[in-house]
């Protein structure tokens, strides 16, 4: 049965992450990639350790921890992970799971800037987007840190590829059988999909204007998702 027309299941899921070599997903290449499959017999989590190939920026080791010297010693060849990830999730689409990317117009615009064969074709859930949207006067940031907070989410390790992955499919849960639940279950993946598109062009369009008003740079604001446009 084709998972778009189903209500999000939480616990049919692949949730995903990616530590990368760059903020810009137009020029970032892959250091760790996560891939977290949760169904009824539990979480298993699967992460590729790249050689990006180019030296990995103090400012990204800083986030990550990891050095241009160990990616080089221990990573498998960047276009490998890279293929295997596609691999990985284009194959949850067809067996009917919901990928789960926390800030997915970032991730998988990364996965597309670097194969741009690879494109949406199975349901998305953005717990970063379902927060904004849904709580969206309430104070605060709303990095993953802040929202395991805000959930009461546990998070073992920030910025490592598979505890990050966890964390968004555990807000995830929250999220669609507690928080919000009377506003997601009604709704196929698909109308999500659509609600999650929709809504983040508007708030990020609200922002833009917000910024030229006052006369500041918007240039970099992103609009679309969940892959953004050059």
């Amino acid at each position: 049965m084709d998972s778009l027309t189903q209500p999000f299941n939480p616990l049919k899921v692949l949730s995903f992450d990616l530590e990368t070599t760059s903020a810009n997903p137009f020029e970032a290449r892959i250091v760790t990639s996560a891939l977290v499959h949760i169904d009824s017999g539990g979480a298993h989590p699967q992460e590729f350790l790249a050689d990006p190939g180019v030296p990995i920026p103090e400012a990204a080791t800083k986030v990550h921890g990891i050095t241009t010297e160990y990616a080089r010693e221990h990573g498998s060849p960047h276009a490998d992970v890279l293929a295997e990830t596609i691999a990985a999730i284009r194959k949850a689409w067809t067996d009917g799971y919901t990928l789960i990317v926390y800030n997915a117009s970032y991730d998988l615009t990364v996965l597309h800037s670097l194969e741009p064969g690879f494109l949406i074709t199975g349901p998305v859930y953005d717990p970063y987007v379902m927060d904004k949207l849904l709580d969206p006067y309430r104070r605060g940031k709303r990095t993953l840190t802040a929202l395991c907070e805000e959930y009461q989410v546990r998070l073992e390790n920030a910025h490592e590829a598979t505890s990050d992955a966890l964390a968004a499919a555990r807000i995830a849960w929250k999220q669609a059988k507690k928080r919000f639940a009377s506003q997601i279950s009604p709704q196929t993946m698909e109308q999500l999909m659509e609600f999650q598109a929709v809504g983040y062009y508007r708030s990020q369009n609200d922002f833009k204007k917000y910024l030229l008003g006052r006369g500041k740079d918007a240039s970099d604001v992103n609009t679309a998702w969940p892959l953004q446009t050059p």
